[in-house]
């Protein structure tokens, strides 16, 4: 237990990484994923292919594998982009874990959302339009507000599985909560009791998460029966 106090601002830091690492990719991923929905929805053939080929591979391709690939493959391709410019760059593990989670979660994501827009009820878009609401006025006040509130359940439960995602960035040398207490733990040759802590920070923010993100959903729920 005194190695683990010791030992206490280096977790700290490496949480605070693994928060950082979980909000940008959730970010991403909720870009993605709203893009990704607008196509399916109304992108035609050629949109609802490259979403369904997208999604396709992203539940055939095991997170580790799809770390990797991004992290050496992306990796190769900056350099590949960059060698006429007689430009160098590389691609922290960082950013490639932001951009390999982002993708993952985006396709999830996207079902997310479609399936919430498929939900929010034809006769109050139809009335949206009969008051003059077109394109991105009916979106903003008609559909955006309805559909935040069908998809919020199935965001939480993306965000959930998605900080415990954030883990397996580690094995591309990312300094996280996981990465440095693997090494402190080895280091003081007690990886049990360093472990122990990494599973209760993480606990600790999927309680965290949980309760804001019920709060929310009772909130926009209430405001969806103020205005019925």
């Amino acid at each position: 237990m005194e190695k683990l106090i010791e030992y206490s601002p280096l977790l700290a830091r490496g949480a605070l990484v693994t928060i950082a690492l979980a909000l940008i990719a959730l970010a991403l991923a909720t870009l993605l994923g709203g893009l990704a929905a607008a196509a399916r929805i109304a992108g035609g053939r050629l949109g609802q292919g490259v979403v369904l080929v997208y999604t396709s591979i992203v539940r055939g391709v095991p997170d580790l594998v799809m770390i990797l690939l991004i992290y050496f493959g992306g990796q190769r391709l900056l350099n590949l982009s960059l060698a006429p410019f007689g430009l160098q760059a590389s691609l922290s593990p960082f950013w490639a874990g932001v951009i390999a989670i982002g993708i993952i979660y985006g396709a999830y994501l996207a079902e997310t959302f479609r399936g919430a827009y498929m939900t929010v009820p034809r006769g109050q878009i139809e009335a949206g339009q009969s008051l003059g609401l077109r394109g991105l006025a009916l979106v903003w006040n008609v559909i955006l507000p309805q559909l935040v509130r069908f998809a919020l359940p199935g965001y939480g439960n993306v965000w959930q599985v998605l900080v415990k995602s954030t883990a397996v960035v580690s094995v591309i040398g990312l300094s996280d909560l996981v990465g440095l207490a693997n090494d402190a733990g080895k280091t003081a040759r007690e990886p049990f009791i360093f472990l122990s802590a990494v599973m209760l920070v993480y606990l600790a923010i999927t309680w965290v998460s949980s309760n804001a993100l019920g709060m929310l959903e009772r909130r926009v729920a209430l405001k969806g029966h103020h205005a019925r």
